[in-house]
């Protein structure tokens, strides 16, 4: 008789599957690869010394895989622990370390209060779900970790970058000098600027998040799907963006 297969099991497949891909993931590049690999040796060996009747070996090891658990936490408590982590992390920064994580927020917010009071002007772009390739691909391509002094080497007046957008992907500057498309609505305050239009005109048509220095007042800004928020604190930066990268 063969044997249904309900759906229920393809989904079973399919949920072990995953939690092994993102297992592997996790653990890749880590001890944990060639600790896993001499666990999988020792329960090799002790397969088959109860096949061969090797009655000390396989007590010895028999012993040993009693307590497989706790030798597998203890062993692999950092691991274990980064791992839990990651589960509730989120996707903006699974390509930087925890420590550049919680650096991230203070970088970025300092270097647009330092442009602030010395009115430079400058226009961030963070890139969440919906990719912002396209616009990267007419601006100078980069791969630095986020910190103020590049930042405002950047976008000060004599840099070759200063003049366009800088976008952030996955907690890193993928790009600098990116020409943003520029929102049409009439009904912006007339003192807006073109980096406050461009700022504006990627949330219509993306779910990144743009902040804006304006070089004339100083003020710090941001904008999401389409509206603009002025006058923003460093603190105030600095909460809007946990709130829309957690």
């Amino acid at each position: 008789m063969i044997p249904t297969i309900r759906w229920q099991d393809f989904l079973d497949i399919l949920i072990v599957s995953f939690i092994l891909y993102r297992t592997f993931l996790l653990i890749k590049g880590t001890r944990a690869i060639q600790l896993i690999i001499g666990f999988i040796v020792i329960f090799f060996v002790f397969y088959f010394s109860k096949k061969l009747e090797l009655f000390t070996l396989g007590w010895i090891l028999n012993n040993f895989v009693g307590s497989i658990i706790l030798v597998i936490v203890v062993i692999f408590q950092n691991d274990i622990r980064r791992m839990l982590m990651a589960l509730g992390r989120s996707p903006f920064f699974k390509k930087i370390t925890y420590v550049e994580e919680t650096m991230f927020y203070d970088e970025l917010s300092n270097a647009c209060i330092i442009m602030g009071k010395r009115k430079t002007g400058a226009l961030i772009v963070l890139e969440r779900e919906i990719g912002l390739e396209e616009f990267m691909e007419v601006g100078i391509k980069m791969d630095a970790s986020v910190n103020t002094e590049l930042i405002l080497s950047i976008f000060q007046q004599t840099s070759p970058l200063h003049d366009g957008a800088l976008i952030i992907r996955e907690g890193k500057i993928k790009a600098a000098s990116c020409i943003l498309p520029l929102t049409l609505r009439d009904d912006l305050d007339k003192a807006f600027g073109t980096r406050h239009r461009a700022a504006v005109g990627i949330t219509e048509i993306t779910d990144a998040v743009s902040v804006v220095v304006s070089e004339e007042t100083g003020w710090i800004s941001y904008a999401h799907k389409g509206e603009i928020f002025t006058k923003v604190s460093g603190d105030g930066l600095k909460k809007m963006l946990k709130e829309f990268l957690r």
